[in-house]
């Protein structure tokens, strides 16, 4: 039992780390907010290149958004456990951090070296799409006409990529490679020549690839530094709870 001075010695140190743990655990509840925003943000602006993609990779969004829900409530979880001051509550909440640290590091790295995988399924369903291409309201197809007016691309590669689809025996290249909707007749879109100066010249591939890297950084990101920031959540907590233990100091 530890000496009445002793426990008043560390009382203040307690309650500094409670003080820190409690404003640590908000941030990180408000991090859960951002980690669901991230879901939400990625599944609406990519949603046009997820459906090119294998279902694997559409599940992309839906893991951060239940991420974010997970650390929406251990964040609540967490300042229950701090505010109690109990010893078991900390120890859990420091191994349920540690395991969606481990988590979200396994996803990154996970991520990261299929990367190049993801990129040929991509060209792979893309060339599918093209092939396969109605001009209706088919889902693939589409994707493939926003893809073109959004990123001013045409093809995968290039524009010529046309040329082999069925689609361009029929009616010519798709009105969605148009540079200008109001000089691109149908007779234009039927010559390779004369489409040459009336449409995108640059495959989507590239420009795809490019974009969707630039976005999944930013998500990526945001989600790796949320992963280490959980680092200061554990040390916090087993520090709290060793004091609690070690002085048998009990909060109110």
């Amino acid at each position: 039992m530890a000496s009445p001075s002793r426990r008043l010695q560390t009382k203040p140190v307690i309650t500094c780390l409670k003080s820190v743990l409690l404003t640590y655990t908000f941030v990180f509840w408000v991090s859960g907010i951002v980690l669901l925003a991230v879901g939400v943000w990625g599944r609406v602006s990519l949603a046009v290149y997820f459906s090119l993609l294998d279902e694997k990779a559409t599940n992309v969004p839906f893991v951060l958004v239940g991420a974010g829900v997970v650390v929406v409530l251990l964040g609540t979880f967490g300042c229950f456990a701090t505010c109690r001051g109990s010893t078991w509550m900390l120890k859990l909440y420091a191994m349920l951090l540690s395991l969606i640290f481990l988590i979200v590091l396994v996803a990154a790295v996970v991520g990261f070296v299929f990367r190049h995988e993801i990129k040929t399924n991509f060209e792979s369903n893309l060339n599918l799409a093209l092939k396969n291409y109605n001009g209706t309201a088919d889902h693939h197809s589409e994707a493939v006409d926003t893809i073109q007016r959004t990123l001013h691309c045409c093809g995968v590669q290039n524009y010529s990529d046309w040329e082999k689809t069925e689609y361009f025996t029929q009616k010519g290249i798709p009105q969605s490679c148009c540079k200008s909707q109001d000089d691109c007749s149908v007779e234009d879109l039927r010559d390779p020549s004369k489409a040459k100066q009336k449409v995108f010249v640059d495959g989507c591939f590239f420009l795809v690839t490019s974009a969707m890297e630039s976005k999944m950084s930013v998500v990526a990101g945001i989600s790796f530094g949320i992963a280490c920031f959980q680092l200061v959540g554990i040390i916090l907590a087993c520090c709290l709870s060793q004091y609690i233990t070690n002085n048998q100091y009990e909060m109110v």
